[in-house]
């Protein structure tokens, strides 16, 4: 599955061809994670809104590096065949946190990135932003499970910019944004004072920082680099108020689908699929919609 980019280079990562003469010209490379399209939608669409990404971040002037391990190789840039086999195999690819690496390299596996995952291979590879739809963050019920993504830990010591919709609604976004500002991470929200809840453009969170154009982010980006902070940077851009999911029936579907959760036992990095895929189910899919939007 690897063989049809270039082979690991001193770093123990495969860069693809296209995305190693991007860098060495200092051209605009946008890192993209893959779990989402392994466990966040079902196929094909999952593989439609993977080269639809792609290609808007080609008409934009950069070139787009989906990050993902295949049979232990941690790749950064996959080929058109690569990314279907990543959308039909689906669940098959390991959900790959940052703590996961060394298991699934050793192993041979196929690790779909997380954010955390896909933030160090960026950084690794020399790539500074990354675009997402929503990070993770400190879980409901969090201050008695303690189940905190390790996304936030990564942006608190990894030096690249990650773009999102925010944070999803199924976590609990006030708590998530104390701790981000505990590990030292700027976070920014674009055009707006309020943090977006993903699925939404609202949350009734404000942000630290507001940022109302491209230029304006680059300052932000290059200050930090520049004074060598070594912490990342977080623009939350929300979503379109045209595409937004309806915010009471995602609060009463996310209730719905905690007491499930629950019920099941369903504890660890099973909750958040397990989660949307609820909400999915009990919006009508309306959630899955502003999710690809």
């Amino acid at each position: 599955m690897s063989s049809s980019s270039t082979g690991p280079n001193p770093m123990g990562v495969a860069v693809s061809p296209e995305v190693a003469e991007a860098l060495a010209r200092g051209g605009a490379v946008v890192a993209l994670e893959s779990t989402i399209i392994c466990h966040g939608m079902p196929y094909p669409k999952n593989l439609q809104t993977a080269m639809e990404v792609e290609a808007i971040v080609r008409e934009n002037g950069a070139v787009p590096a989906t990050i993902a391990i295949l049979d232990g190789v941690p790749h950064v840039g996959l080929t058109s065949e690569q990314l279907k086999s990543l959308a039909v195999s689906g669940r098959q690819f390991q959900k790959t946190a940052r703590r996961d690496i060394a298991h699934v390299v050793a192993s041979g596996g196929n690790g779909a990135t997380t954010v955390s995952a896909t933030m160090f291979f960026a950084h690794k590879a020399g790539i500074p932003i990354f675009v997402t739809g929503g990070i993770g963050g400190v879980h409901r019920n969090g201050e008695q499970t303690m189940d905190i993504s390790s996304d936030l830990t990564e942006l608190g010591k990894i030096p690249v910019t990650v773009i999102s919709a925010g944070v999803k609604s199924i976590l609990d976004i006030p708590r998530t944004l104390e701790y981000l500002e505990t590990q030292g991470v700027t976070v920014a929200a674009y055009k707006t004072n309020e943090f977006p809840a993903f699925f939404t453009e609202v949350s009734r969170c404000k942000v630290p920082c507001r940022v109302d154009s491209p230029e304006e982010c680059a300052k932000i980006i290059y200050a930090n680099k520049n004074l060598n902070l070594g912490s990342g940077i977080l623009i939350a851009v929300p979503i379109p108020k045209e595409h937004a999911a309806s915010g009471n029936a995602i609060e009463s579907a996310i209730q719905k689908a905690l007491k499930e959760a629950e019920d099941k036992n369903i504890i660890g990095n099973a909750i958040t699929p397990f989660m949307l895929d609820r909400v999915k189910v009990l919006t009508g899919g309306s959630s899955l919609e502003a999710s690809i939007l």
